[in-house]
C-alpha cells in the first residue's frame, strides 16, 4: 500500500506555503494517472428479495462474476468538539481516524469490525482541496493494520466520508484513499463542492424539479460537461442531498445504487457508524493516545 506523498511540508508550518501546495497538486495529479472510474472489481451486488433475505443481482457490477458483496468499509475522521473551527483546522487539532466494517447482507447491516487511531496533534493543516494529505496516511494506516493481521472482514468496498472526483481537481480523498490502497472507494459529501459551474442553488432547483418524477438523485454535470457525481436524497422525507462521487474502481451509477442499499438515514450507513464510533471513542480517550501520527 503506497504512502508516498504525505511527508511533504511538515516541517514548521512549511505545508501551508505556496511551494508545498504545488508539490502536493504534482502528487494529485501523478496518483490521478492511476485512477480508474469505471467498474473494476469482482463481486456482485447484492439486492434485498421480496422475502426479506439476500439476493445477487444478474451479472453483477464488475462483469466478472466472483463473491457477493458482504464488507463495506466506512473511515471517517473526527475533532476534538472542544475545539472551535478555527482551531479544529489549526496544526495541533486533536482527532480520531475510523475504520468501520459492516456486513451489508444482513438485514441489520451488523458492524462486524472497528479500529481507531487517536491522534495529539496534526503536523498538516487543514487546507480547501488537500484533505487528504492530512486525513489519508491515518485512515491508510487503519487499512494496512487490518490486512497485515488477514482480517477476514477486510472490506471489499471502501465508503470515505469526503468527495471524490467531486473536486476542484477532480482528486479527493476517496479518490486518494481508492488508489493508494488499491480498493474500489465511493466518495460521500454533506456539502457541495461548488466546483466547475456547480451551485447549491442550481441543484436545489434541479431536485425541486425531480419531486413529481419518482427520481431521488440528479447526476451533477459541470460547465466544461463533465460528470462529477450525484446529489442524492437518500431517504424519503430527506430535505438536504447527499453527495456521491466517484472514488476509484466504481462507477458512478454502481457507487448511486450501493449508496441507496445501505442508507437507513440520510448518510450511508458505514459512514455512519464510523462518525458516531469515533466521536465516541475520542471522548472516551481524550486525554490517551493509542495512535499518534507520526
Amino acid at each position: 500500500m503506497d504512502d508516498y506523498g504525505f511527508r511533504h511540508g511538515r516541517d514548521r508550518g512549511e505545508s501551508s506555503s505556496i511551494e508545498t501546495q504545488n508539490q502536493w497538486r504534482e502528487i494529485q495529479d501523478l496518483l490521478k494517472e492511476r485512477l480508474i472510474t469505471q467498474d473494476d472489481f469482482p463481486w456482485k451486488l447484492p439486492i434485498p428479495s421480496s422475502s426479506g433475505n439476500v439476493a445477487v443481482e444478474e451479472g453483477g457490477g464488475g462483469g466478472g462474476g466472483g463473491a457477493l458483496l458482504k464488507y463495506v468499509g466506512g473511515v471517517d475522521v473526527s475533532y476534538s468538539k472542544e475545539l472551535d473551527s478555527a482551531e479544529a483546522a489549526s496544526m495541533a487539532a486533536c482527532g480520531c481516524g475510523s475504520l468501520v466494517v459492516l456486513d451489508v447482507t444482513t438485514p441489520t447491516l451488523q458492524v462486524v469490525y472497528q479500529d481507531f487511531s487517536l491522534l495529539t496533534n496534526f503536523d498538516v493543516p487543514y487546507i480547501p482541496s488537500f484533505l487528504a494529505f492530512r486525513e489519508a496516511p491515518i485512515l491508510l494506516q487503519l487499512l494496512q493494520k487490518m490486512k497485515n493481521t488477514g482480517n477476514p472482514f477486510y472490506p471489499q468496498l471502501l465508503l470515505v466520508d469526503g468527495n471524490g472526483l467531486l473536486h476542484p481537481r477532480g482528486f479527493g480523498l476517496a479518490c486518494h484513499l481508492g488508489v493508494l490502497a488499491n480498493i474500489p472507494a465511493i466518495g460521500i459529501g454533506k456539502n457541495l463542492h461548488h466546483v466547475d459551474g456547480l451551485t447549491e442553488s442550481g441543484v436545489r432547483q434541479l431536485l425541486q424539479a425531480k419531486d413529481n418524477s419518482g427520481e431521488d438523485f440528479i447526476t451533477l454535470t459541470g460547465s466544461s460537461g463533465c460528470v462529477l457525481g450525484a446529489a442524492m436524497r437518500s431517504t424519503k422525507g430527506s430535505c438536504k442531498p447527499i453527495y456521491v462521487s466517484v472514488g476509484h474502481r466504481v462507477a458512478l451509477n454502481t457507487a448511486i445504487k450501493i449508496v441507496k442499499m445501505i442508507c437507513k438515514y440520510r448518510v450511508p450507513e458505514p459512514i455512519r457508524q464510523a462518525d458516531i464510533r469515533s466521536r465516541d471513542h475520542l471522548q472516551k480517550n481524550s486525554d490517551g493516545n493509542d495512535g499518534t501520527l507520526q
